[in-house]
């Protein structure tokens, strides 16, 4: 049963529709409103600002991030030593966080708007898509000559399962279990005050026909599937 659920997950995200994946109750216990990065359009970032309404993402692989030249967002910081006590401190579930930069694509306008960063999270894809066909210096001067930082999206890079499974790992190695490139745009699902329950998440799930799965059973999923589990 988690393993249909699983699949059809991914074959929802494949068709440019969005899931809905919960973590675990000991972690962040938050459910991300999760889209297929190379799909994505004006319509999709909407729906990331309206029906989730936390930071709307864009998450790949630390190899690709790393490829590229990217920096973990608190090495960053911590390089400017009046800075580096904000990098120590951890929250309560304990992770280093998965940020590295923030960007916008050089040609939007303010870079907040839907349609800017519709523009911003498909270009990131497309330089991902380089890098993955192998095309790397293609992929890095892409990056290099289009993008504009600081900006309006945060790119976040996965540690991978074995490291860390927080939503950037879960929706990676579901990315990468199901043949996808390491692209995906996600928010927090947020309602007044506070995130959103599982309870409520499943009624919507019901309601907009969403899948929605747990990180629990994209683990499990993933259990034999090495590239799942490094970064």
């Amino acid at each position: 049963m988690n393993m249909d659920a699983v699949e059809r997950a991914i074959e929802a995200l494949a068709r440019g529709d969005p899931i809905m994946v919960f973590d675990d109750e000991s972690r962040e216990s938050e459910v991300d409103l999760v889209y297929y990065a190379p799909l994505i359009n004006h319509e999709k970032v909407y729906n990331l600002r309206v029906m989730a309404g936390g930071l709307i993402c864009f998450a790949t692989s630390w190899k690709v991030a790393r490829g590229l030249g990217l920096m973990w967002g608190d090495e960053l910081i911590s390089m400017h030593e009046p800075l580096k006590p904000l990098t120590l401190k951890r929250l309560s579930y304990g992770d280093r966080p998965a940020f590295t930069i923030w960007v916008n694509h050089a040609s939007v306008k303010t870079g907040i708007t839907d349609i800017d960063r519709s523009t911003t999270i498909k270009e990131l894809s497309n330089t991902v898509s380089l890098y993955v066909s192998g095309d790397i210096s293609g992929a890095k001067r892409k990056f290099l000559e289009e993008f504009q930082a600081p900006g309006h999206v945060p790119i976040l890079a996965s540690r991978g399962l074995g490291e860390r499974r927080g939503h950037t790992e879960l929706v990676i190695a579901l990315a990468l279990y199901g043949g996808l490139e390491p692209s995906m745009a996600l928010a927090e699902m947020l309602t007044k005050g506070r995130a959103l329950s599982v309870s409520e998440a499943r009624n919507l799930s019901e309601k907009k026909k969403w899948p929605l799965i747990t990180g629990s059973m994209i683990v499990e999923a993933c259990r034999d599937e090495k590239v799942c589990w490094s970064s």
